[in-house]
């Protein structure tokens, strides 16, 4: 269990300093190889995704979208469109270049050191041409791989801590972090800049949202073992570190 002292101490840059002082070398600097941009597809059929740069599906202008910004919890029933889907994929963690020979990609979101240490699964529940299923957005060639078929609402709800909404959605976003991407060129510093990025993941999830009329609620009280099993995650060199369901708010 750790003190509050030294959670506070993980907050602020006491951890960069010191670190900064023991000369630590990283990975990198040692010449190690640095791990993939993202996991391997070997072995998986991609379903390619509809082109996410479509105008057609928003709603709302920036201003408004900042202003409405809301959690929201209550969702119907109503099915979402792939193109909606594709749209919040990409606004999440889409790629827009990759630099230097596969050295770090170019996100709609910031990361330190471009090292984006996330990858995103979803649980599809209600989304117009997809299986009810868990799946994996694959963000370089903008692809899905289903790797599970299968409504798994109350799983993902009883992960949640029994906040039923957070299954019962049209689909429930789960980013999960494999540290060593960040670690390898930031070693023991990773981890304050590695929560930051999650955050910045989840607020263009939200804002994307509010841009079609779609709700989303960030959740970071889960049972860490339980959504870690589910989607099949081996808990220490990847793990689950943020979900957020998603669906038509019944007020709209």
């Amino acid at each position: 269990m750790i003190t509050r002292k030294e959670g506070r101490a993980f907050l602020s840059n006491k951890v960069w300093e010191e670190t900064d002082r023991e000369v630590r070398k990283t990975d990198q600097m040692e010449g190690k190889p640095q791990p993939p941009l993202e996991k391997s597809t070997e072995g998986f059929d991609l379903m390619k995704l509809p082109d996410p740069n479509s105008t057609d599906l928003l709603m709302k202008d920036f201003i408004e979208i900042i202003f409405s910004r809301e959690s929201r919890r209550v969702y119907s029933d109503e099915k979402i469109s792939l193109e909606a889907l594709s749209f919040l994929l990409w606004s999440s963690q889409g790629v827009k270049g990759v630099l230097k020979n596969n050295y770090a990609t170019l996100r709609t979101v910031p990361s330190a050191g471009a090292r984006h240490p996330f990858e995103t699964y979803i649980f599809v529940r209600l989304v117009k041409g997809l299986k009810k299923g868990l799946y994996r957005y694959v963000a370089l060639s903008h692809s899905l791989i289903l790797l599970k078929e299968g409504d798994f609402a109350n799983e993902v709800a009883l992960a949640a801590l029994g906040q039923k909404f957070v299954g019962h959605c049209a689909v429930t976003f789960v980013w999960s972090v494999i540290p060593y991407r960040t670690e390898w060129r930031y070693d023991l510093t990773s981890y304050k800049p590695i929560l930051l990025d999650a955050g910045h993941v989840c607020q263009n999830l939200y804002l994307a949202c509010e841009a079609l009329n779609l709700g989303t609620c960030a959740i970071a009280a889960y049972d860490q073992t339980k959504i870690d099993k589910l989607i099949g995650l081996d808990g220490n060199e990847e793990f689950a570190i943020y979900m957020a369901p998603v669906g038509k708010p019944k007020r709209y």
